[in-house]
């Protein structure tokens, strides 16, 4: 069976930033109110950028970094609850801007845990043989999701794009993944679709806004995350201890340093840009590894972990 290495990794921001201070001109919030409780200075909000349009890009900065033609890429998927259109999918639409063709292209819905989700079906898939190269990209425009009225929700999510392209090699280096899902937390954080309506049938209309409760889901996310990141390093040759970086999903410092805590792991291993992005669900880990490989050595060992909406969550051990 082959191996998988990364060879490139994008990233892509919207043009407008929104500081704290912003979101308290029209919100009842505050900047210490935000800061305290979720660790998020600004974040990146749309004002126009779609969804394909921030994958392209981050797909684009990926492609230059592995000095690849679009023409090597074999697989794309993109990760994404927000995507531009229910079909065709972005990553159809990203593949046709980038030149990419006779590719295989689809869309993965795992929130969150969406980047993680999308790794392990394209890794699982060169190591196969089928395919060369494979991009995967985390790409969110929660900024259309969120009722801007709700501060429990619209100081936490915010848009970009991460990718990531995967080649295949005889020198290994994504060493495991260790994916979960719970049916049973699938209500604690929705976002609905088009109500179902027709002249058959009228629905009584449902929130079009992101619901998350959010204790439950912080409860969640420091239980479940450490048990999985032990179990992700369980039957390898790698312990807490050798692991050089943590990149988790950005969704609120406070998740990340407890999760820090129950391992009994140095915080400064944990690589955090929540403070400048807030929560960009499946584009808040590719978006981590660009921001944090200036300062990843070759040879480091990294888990990156997800976890959100599903309830879906997983890891996944690399040596960079």
């Amino acid at each position: 069976m082959y191996g998988v290495k990364i060879t490139g990794i994008g990233k892509a921001l919207p043009t407008l930033t929104l500081s704290n201070n912003d979101l308290a001109e029209f919100v009842d919030t505050s900047d210490e109110w935000i800061q305290t409780r979720t660790g998020i200075q600004s974040r990146y909000i749309s004002t126009g950028e779609t969804t394909t349009d921030l994958a392209t890009l981050a797909a684009e900065n990926a492609l230059r970094e592995s000095g690849l033609l679009p023409s090597d890429i074999h697989l794309v998927i993109v990760a994404t609850i927000t995507p531009d259109y229910a079909t065709p999918s972005t990553a159809c639409m990203v593949a046709e801007r980038i030149g990419i063709k006779h590719a295989t292209c689809f869309d993965l819905s795992a929130a969150c845990s969406g980047f993680i989700y999308a790794s392990e079906v394209a890794c699982s898939l060169i190591r196969q043989g089928n395919y060369q190269n494979a991009l995967v990209i985390g790409a969110e425009v929660l900024s259309k999701t969120v009722d801007w009225e709700d501060r429990n929700t619209c100081v936490l999510f915010a848009d970009g794009a991460g990718a990531a392209i995967y080649t295949r090699t005889h020198d290994n280096k994504i060493i495991k993944f260790c994916t979960v899902s719970d049916g049973e937390g699938s209500g604690l954080i929705t976002l609905a679709n088009k109500d179902h309506c027709n002249r058959f049938y009228t629905a009584k209309p449902s929130s079009p806004y992101m619901q998350m409760e959010g204790r439950e889901v912080y409860k969640f996310a420091t239980t479940a995350v450490p048990q999985n990141i032990k179990d992700v390093l369980s039957d390898t040759d790698y312990t807490l201890e050798a692991i050089d970086w943590f990149v988790l999903h950005q969704a609120n410092e406070r998740i990340i340093d407890s999760v820090a805590k129950k391992l009994k792991v140095d915080e400064t291993k944990f690589f955090k840009n929540v403070a400048q992005h807030g929560n960009t669900s499946a584009a808040s880990i590719p978006m981590a590894l660009a921001d944090a490989k200036a300062s990843f050595k070759e040879g480091d060992k990294i888990v990156l972990a997800g976890f959100g909406a599903g309830l879906t969550w997983g890891s996944m051990l690399m040596i960079w």
